[in-house]
């Protein structure tokens, strides 16, 4: 049986990511995905849209690499090759009505701005990254954005040396990291490690030419989904993080559309072993380890020698040695005596 503590914080953990797929109560403002060529990030990009219509809040496209407006998108803003400041303006005017008998830390209507790749404004822009990022939130409004760990930035002539990376700026301004792996893949490397053997490699990672062959899909349904490492930020400075399975296909999702969110710690694979294990439990052996009903007596019936040294048995011996000697001992008068 589980102890209340596990139980506890493992319910904790599954709030804080619903509460976080689901942008409830600003839970961050601003959610950074890390993703690459082995787990993209749509199966995540759709599970908040998904979330998105059933609580009725508008979905606006940031556009710098796609070309058709997806279905589950209220409005896409094209944003590759033009100004930000247009592009922030035209943004403004798709935003929620502002309610002034609402309070600002909860307004009645919400929307959420999805960046296809933040990779594009950072190479094209890095010094106005913040600035932009910055300017386009809104009380009523929360950002998800994608970045691709394993496409380079082309940083112009112009970029200061000395000032920090972008992806360093957007690790610093998100208030939450949610890195992404593939389950099959994790699997793979889990085995690896239980045999004491080198983990596997995919992808750019395998340093071969030719052709990168990207994520196979699994067979077995219990092995299909994406591992979601979550980082989140409270506003009180304290960071949460937790590894989590989301799985969206057709057996795993609910009926209301949204997948399936575990603890990677519940799947068998990652199943830590039990630590609580009975006191008579005694080691594997091929002999045996335990004492017989005679033994234990003995054991127990045995007076130690710094026992007898502290009861009282003279005047000025009270830190002599007791030593009964035994038939196969030799005397020696030499020696000091005893």
């Amino acid at each position: 049986m589980a102890a209340p503590n596990t139980v506890h914080s493992r319910s904790h953990s599954l709030l804080l990511l619903q509460k976080l797929l689901n942008l409830r109560d600003s839970a961050s403002p601003l959610t950074l995905v890390l993703d690459g060529l082995e787990q993209p990030a749509q199966p995540v990009l759709d599970e908040f849209m998904t979330r998105a219509k059933i609580s009725k809040t508008k979905v606006i496209l940031l556009s710098f690499a796609t070309v058709k407006k997806p279905q589950t998108v209220d409005v896409m803003v094209k944003a590759a090759g033009r100004d930000l400041r247009l592009v922030a303006k035209e943004l403004a005017a798709h935003y929620p009505v502002f309610d002034p008998t609402q309070p600002r830390e909860k307004p009645s209507q919400r929307a959420i701005i999805l960046i296809d790749s933040l990779n594009s404004l950072a190479s094209t822009a890095p010094s106005s990254l913040s600035h932009f990022l910055s300017s386009i939130l809104t009380p009523a409004v929360s950002i998800v954005s994608v970045y691709h760990t394993d496409v380079p930035i082309l940083l112009p002539p112009s970029f200061n040396e000395y000032e920090p990376h972008p992806f360093t700026i957007l690790n610093h301004l998100a208030t939450a990291i949610l890195r992404l792996s593939s389950l099959p893949q994790e699997i793979d490397r889990q085995k690896a490690r239980n045999r004491a053997v080198q983990e596997p490699e995919w992808g750019l990672k395998e340093d071969r030419e030719g052709v990168i062959i990207g994520l196979k899909p699994r067979a077995p349904d219990q092995d299909r989904g994406v591992v979601v490492d979550m980082e989140l930020r409270r506003k009180s400075g304290r960071t949460v993080t937790e590894k989590f399975i989301l799985q969206r296909h057709l057996l795993a999702a609910g009926k209301s559309g949204t997948g399936r969110i575990t603890l990677l710690t519940d799947h068998a694979m990652f199943r830590p072993a039990e630590a609580d294990r009975d006191d008579a439990e005694e080691p594997e052996s091929t002999f045996s380890l335990g004492l017989t009903e005679k033994q234990r007596r003995d054991r127990e019936g045995i007076v130690l020698p710094y026992f007898d040294a502290q009861t009282d048995i003279g005047a000025g011996e009270g830190g002599r040695i007791l030593y009964e000697m035994g038939r196969e001992d030799d005397f020696d008068e030499e020696e000091d005596e005893i």
